[in-house]
Formats: C-alpha cells, sequence, structure tokens
C-alpha cells in the first residue's frame, strides 16, 4: 500500500471540515487515526467513516488551548494504536472583525486556540518522537492569511502569521532529530468556517449572505472553491516519505489567490 501503512497519526479538529477530511484520508493512506476535538458526537461519526475503511481509530475530546489535554491526547494516541507517528495541528477558529473592535477577551481566545494550540501540538508531539527515539512529522494549519492580511481578519491573519513563523522555527529546532515540522496554507475551504465569515461579513458591510463567499471564490485561478479533499492531498503528501526532505515549509494550495 502507498502511503503511510501502520503509522499512527493524530488530527486536530478532526469532527468536521477539513480535519476530518484529512483523517480519512490519511486512513485511506494506511494510517491508524486519533481523532481530537470538542465534539464528541461527531467524533464518533468520524471514527466510524475510518473503521469502516479498514484503519484503527480512537477519539479524545480536547481543547487544544489546554496543554495539558493536548498531552493526554497524545499519550492516549500512543497507548491505544500503539505507537505515535505524525501529528496535524488543524484545529482552529476564525474572527471577523475591523481591528478597532477587537476586544482584549477576542485576542486571548483566538491566540491561545491558534497559536498556542499549534504550539502546544508541535512540542509535545516532538517530546514524545524523542522519547520513543524515532523520527515523526509535524504538520500545522496555516492559511493564505499567513502569507498575506486580510481586512476584517486582522487578528487570524496574525495568529496564522504566527503559525507561520513557529514553523519555521521548529523544522530549525528538530531536523536534527529527524523531525520535519510543515505546515499547509489552505484558501477558500467551503466548509463551516467559511460559512461563519460570510455570515459575520454580511452583518458587518451590509452584504447579502453569500455575496462575500462568491467574491473570493470568483478571485481563485482555478475557477472553483477549495474542497476539504484538496487541502487532504498535500498533508498526504507532508505525512508521507515522499516529503522526507521538506521542512519549515508552509505550503500555499488555495487554487490560484496568493502567489510566493
Amino acid at each position: 500500500m502507498a502511503g503511510i501503512p501502520g503509522k499512527v497519526a493524530l488530527v486536530t479538529g478532526a469532527g468536521q471540515g477539513i480535519g476530518r477530511g484529512i483523517a480519512l484520508r490519511l486512513a485511506r493512506d494506511g494510517a491508524d487515526i486519533a481523532v481530537v476535538d470538542i465534539h464528541e458526537a461527531a467524533m464518533k461519526d468520524v471514527v466510524a467513516e475510518i473503521e469502516a475503511l479498514g484503519r484503527k481509530a480512537v477519539f479524545y475530546n480536547a481543547d487544544i488551548g489546554n496543554r495539558n489535554e493536548v498531552a493526554a491526547a497524545i499519550d492516549h494516541a500512543e497507548s491505544e494504536l500503539g505507537g505515535f507517528d505524525i501529528i496535524v495541528n488543524n484545529a482552529g477558529i476564525a474572527q471577523v472583525k475591523p481591528l478597532s473592535d477587537v476586544t482584549p477577551e477576542e485576542i486571548d481566545t483566538i491566540f491561545r486556540i491558534n497559536l498556542e494550540g499549534t504550539l502546544w501540538g508541535i512540542q509535545l508531539a516532538a517530546a514524545k518522537f524523542i522519547s520513543r527515539k524515532q523520527k515523526g512529522k509535524i504538520i500545522n494549519a496555516c492559511s493564505i492569511a499567513g502569507h498575506e492580511g486580510y481586512a476584517m481578519l486582522g487578528a487570524y491573519s496574525a495568529t496564522k502569521f504566527a503559525v507561520r513563523g513557529l514553523t519555521q522555527a521548529a523544522a530549525k529546532e528538530y531536523a536534527s532529530r529527524g523531525i520535519t515540522v510543515n505546515a499547509y496554507c489552505p484558501g477558500v475551504v467551503g466548509t463551516g468556517m467559511w460559512k461563519l465569515i460570510d455570515s459575520e461579513f454580511s452583518k458587518i458591510t451590509g452584504a447579502p449572505e453569500g455575496e462575500t463567499y462568491n467574491k473570493f471564490v470568483n478571485g481563485i485561478a482555478l475557477g472553483r472553491a477549495e474542497t476539504p479533499d484538496d487541502v487532504a492531498c498535500l498533508v498526504s503528501w507532508l505525512a508521507g516519505p515522499d516529503s522526507d526532505y521538506v521542512t519549515g515549509q508552509a505550503i500555499l494550495i488555495d487554487g490560484g489567490m496568493v502567489y510566493r
């Protein structure tokens, strides 16, 4: 089997959207999957889908902004699935708001989830790989907003620029241990997060619902919105052996929106 047969991968935010797509793709690649999210019913559904593919799966309810819960999720994956090889720090939240209106509480929340959650995933996964005396793959969720700041998405953009910097720093720190650290940077993905973004833009600008989403989609060179499977294809490659010589990269996968 091509891909990553026999490996164990943990995917955060795997109960829906991009995370679900990644979890299912890595299972099709031959990995056993630890599904981590805060929505138990959704996690159970994804576990059933993975098991239907013939792979093992477990779920763990964890707030990724809480370091202790991330550590517990990783330990649970290792003990229940018999190993630990890949982490996909996918979970995150968006915020649509003019910079003038962002509150201290809101900035604390989005940085705790998007940045601290990624940091704990990197830190604790690397520690687990090292304790197991093995190489490993760390894959982080970035965004086109980690390459270019967007109006009304200022706080979100700031967290994703930070994830990109963290990815580069971690790649340099852990390279000597055989641990690669990379990120994927989606554009406009047809998931619940983009429905929320569109709805919030509508409230702020008065645009009809759907107009902001369509405006962004119309700017995509390849002519369509992105799917979770599009993102999962890149993550599959980053998780597999063909990317073993790639580290510290935040790869754009947006159908042609941002060019670097």
